[in-house]
């Protein structure tokens, strides 16, 4: 079967009889048992996947069919689906059945898009690399030694190696847009408030947001648009109303591209990132866009506000994980305070375990103002620069990460740098504004490398916009090259 890039393109032969999601699913099925080494998947619905397709087939035939039939998507571990396993890659979690399906999962499903399974993640959507799952790592397609990316590594590399046709991540500080950059497809943050997090399980919940990783910018901006609006189960849901982000992806006008200096000049980063980056930059002033390069004076304050932050939410949130009600209960517990000690001991892992002690101790008594009230200080002071920044201009352009994949192993054994694997991202959920991840061509060794474009606060509109627009120049400039070439 050939490779889609797109849903129109899957629904066009839909329409015209040349496929049938019957066949769509067996064949992703059929890729999903060939892949079994990239550990993608966690548990796969085939016959629930097959009914499914049937249903959907029978509805595109009597013109009843919504408007996601032929997308078959996959979900993070992390995301609720009715009668289904839920664990966010924990032992914690084991045995766990979803008692009800999260808003934007049910307003695809509503749509008539098709679930295939879920996907392995870090444990509780904390790390970088997809190494920290209890279901052990997920490999890179592009090259099995090297980390997909995470927290959304499966999610990614399903849309990757072509085991589904999308996916749903969800992204606290760049886990759907770093392994989107990782594995060359794209991936969206959207604004904090712009899609609902009911049926999302929590990490750290004012900066979480659920986000789709796709082969195309049409798609992803078709996904948001679903899944984006008000919600009666979620309070910090906006209701303005969601403009139809995928009717208006054509781009016109010049755009106002500001750049912090540091994030593409720096020693730092890569050599082929930062040479891809500068390309890009004056592919764009050639095409008649301003381009100026930014100083940004809290650019070091980011990954701290980030980690004291989301490790604090996370030591509130992850309290519920107590043996008690769900899930893993220590055998060896011989009261209340040993079961909760050893059970927690036992099921979670070291970095989720990390994290849970760093927030208890920014949240103690003796720490709290010196850490904890500082970094929300230093947050609104972010929060304030980036909305000055956006005074000025449209968008925000930086690469998405400082390196492309690297080695499987390599930084287990130092979560600091392991941690500044996302130091170009954090700061879209620091301040809550949308990001969009594009593929960037690749380096020598044929890893893939990203771009990010930043937006103001519910911008969503345009920054797709001209993420097509970005990836349209991209792809011309590589005919160009390899044209002459």
């Amino acid at each position: 079967m050939k490779e889609y890039l797109t849903l129109a393109q899957i629904q066009e032969d839909l329409r015209g009889g040349d496929l049938t999601c019957v066949k769509l699913v067996s064949h992703y099925l059929q890729n999903i048992e060939a892949n079994q080494h990239l550990n993608a998947f966690v548990e796969v619905y085939a016959d629930e996947a097959r009914e499914a397709a049937i249903a959907v087939d029978e509805k595109i035939a009597n013109g009843t069919a919504g408007r996601l039939a032929g997308m078959v998507i996959g979900l993070k571990d992390v995301l609720s689906h009715k009668g289904h396993g839920l664990q966010a890659g924990s032992q914690i979690l084991n045995t766990y059945i979803a008692p009800y399906t999260a808003t934007a999962v049910q307003r695809l499903l509503d749509e008539d898009a098709i679930v295939i399974g879920r996907q392995n993640c870090d444990e509780f959507a904390m790390g970088s690399s997809n190494e920290n799952s209890s279901f052990g790592p997920v490999l890179n397609a592009a090259d099995t030694s090297k980390v997909p990316g995470g927290s959304s590594g499966g999610s990614a590399v399903a849309v990757q190696a072509g085991l589904c046709h999308a996916s749903l991540g969800s992204d606290t500080g760049g886990s759907v847009r770093q392994p989107a950059a990782f594995c060359g497809v794209i991936g969206v943050k959207p604004s904090y408030g712009r899609v609902s997090r009911y049926g999302l399980i929590a990490y750290a919940s004012s900066f979480d947001c659920i986000g789709p990783i796709t082969k195309s910018v049409a798609d992803a901006a078709l996904l948001i648009e679903i899944m984006a609006g008000a919600d009666n189960f979620d309070s910090t849901v906006s209701v303005q109303e969601v403009p139809a982000y995928s009717e208006n992806l054509e781009w016109s006008g010049k755009a106002r591209i500001g750049y912090i200096r540091e994030s593409v000049e720096s020693e730092a980063i890569a050599p082929e990132i930062r040479q891809q980056t500068l390309e890009v930059l004056n592919r764009l002033r050639a095409e008649g866009h301003e381009v100026t390069p930014v100083e940004f004076p809290l650019l070091d304050s980011l990954l701290p506000t980030y980690y004291i932050l989301t490790t604090a939410e996370a030591s509130s949130n992850l309290s519920r994980f107590d043996g008690v009600r769900y899930g893993h209960r220590s055998a060896e517990a011989t009261d209340l305070e040993s079961l909760y000690k050893k059970t927690r001991t036992e099921a979670f892992g070291d970095e989720v375990r990390r994290r849970i002690l760093l927030g208890t101790f920014v949240l103690s008594a003796n720490y709290y103002d010196a850490y904890y009230t500082k970094a929300q200080r230093v947050r609104r002071l972010v929060r304030e620069e980036t909305s000055r920044f956006f005074d000025q201009f449209d968008f925000l352009i930086s690469p998405v990460t400082p390196s492309t994949a690297f080695t499987i192993g390599e930084k287990t054994e130092d979560p600091l740098q392991m941690y500044l694997a996302d130091i170009f991202t954090v700061q879209a959920n620091v301040v809550g504004n949308p990001a969009v991840a594009v593929p960037n061509g690749s380096d020598e060794n044929g890893m893939p490398i990203g771009i990010q474009i930043m937006a103001p606060y519910f911008g969503e509109l345009k920054m797709l916009a001209f993420a097509q627009y970005l990836t349209e120049l991209n792809e011309k400039s590589a005919v160009i090259f390899n044209t002459s070439h």
